[in-house]
């Protein structure tokens, strides 16, 4: 049975009272709520991890079940009424087709051994590297899932679903099922949609503007459209560059620089973490929602000497939103080959 060493004691007990200070409670020792202001805290230490979460909105609510929250004119609100014959009806700030979100209980629990405890005490920052560690996982996790999810699994088999497939329904998978005909997809594993010289789409910037074309006319020129792009793709275009201009260290130089993700289809181009590969969206920032209820968040600080560890147990509500349905489209990675 192991045990800290006396300076990593000391070091776990600091991290103890900073937890403790920080979310204003007597005893990290037992399972504690995160009052909604610390959790909101706690949420934007989180978000400032990766530059993706502080593009989108990562919103606070209270309810596990309801109506989206954010406001955003599904269309244009201006008109003129005979008000001798009719009452003037003003439009709805929100979605009205599909506008319901639903949290998931989630689980970000880690456990550190006694013997990196001991190797990380000589810092005198330890406790701040630590919940930094954790936070960035949650942050990382939150994309992972946000991309891959595919369902809210009553238990999770990290083993059978790595990339977090069921921790969640992630964005994707909610335009699937709610607006299947903004992703483009052949629906047959055995037919792909080529990208390159002589297949459906002739290069990137045809693709994208294809995807572009299915997002519903009211948001199309609203000028805050963006694509995110697939790594695959974004390096196979990168290829032909270098192959057509790479022999010159000036020209290799400029697409090194302009990380040739500048425009494509019109649309300022992304490349975000744990993204599929080969897949497109366009959509806005504003458009891509996490909702966390605030009265959700609970910690559990234990030391386990059976397993020589401590364990750390961080638990909240969480779910999905895409704002706008209209204004997301598609173009799924697993329906996509490259002309070599």
């Amino acid at each position: 049975m192991g045990a800290l060493s006396q300076r990593a004691a000391a070091e776990y007990l600091q991290l103890q009272e900073d937890l403790a200070e920080a979310y204003n409670i007597g005893d990290t020792a037992r399972t504690f709520a995160v009052e909604p202001t610390h959790a909101q805290e706690l949420n934007d230490q989180i978000t400032e991890r990766v530059d993706f979460l502080g593009r989108i909105n990562v919103v606070p609510v209270s309810e596990i079940k309801g109506e989206k929250v954010l406001l955003g004119l599904n269309g244009p609100a201006t008109s003129r009424t005979d008000t001798d014959k009719k009452d003037r009806e003003p439009r709805s700030l929100l979605d009205l087709k599909n506008n319901m979100y639903e949290l998931f209980h989630t689980e970000t629990d880690v456990a550190l051994k006694f013997a990196t405890i001991d190797a990380w005490s000589k810092f005198p920052d330890f406790a701040q590297r630590y919940l930094a560690a954790v936070q960035k996982r949650i942050a990382l996790d939150r994309i992972l899932t946000g991309w891959h999810g595919l369902t809210a699994a009553q238990q999770t088999d990290l083993a059978k679903y790595p990339m977090l497939q069921d921790v969640n329904k992630g964005w994707l998978q909610i335009a699937r099922e709610q607006i299947p005909e903004q992703m483009l997809s052949t629906g047959d594993p055995a037919k792909k949609i080529m990208l390159g010289k002589g297949g459906d789409y002739a290069n990137l910037d045809a693709a994208v503007h294809d995807v572009k074309q299915m997002i519903d006319p009211v948001y199309r020129d609203e000028g805050d459209l963006v694509a995110i792009i697939g790594s695959d793709l974004l390096a196979h275009d990168k290829g032909k560059l270098y192959a057509a201009q790479g022999q010159t260290p000036t020209e290799k130089e400029r697409i090194e620089d302009a990380q040739v993700i500048a425009t494509y289809g019109g649309l300022p181009s992304f490349l975000i973490p744990f993204f599929p590969t080969k897949g497109i969206v366009v959509t806005s920032w504003d458009n891509l929602s996490i909702y966390f209820q605030d009265t959700s968040w609970r910690r559990h600080l234990l030391e386990n000497p059976k397993r020589s560890r401590v364990e750390d147990y961080n638990g909240r509500n969480e779910g999905y939103v895409i704002e706008q349905l209209g204004k997301f489209a598609g173009l799924e990675s697993d329906s996509v080959e490259l002309v070599k």
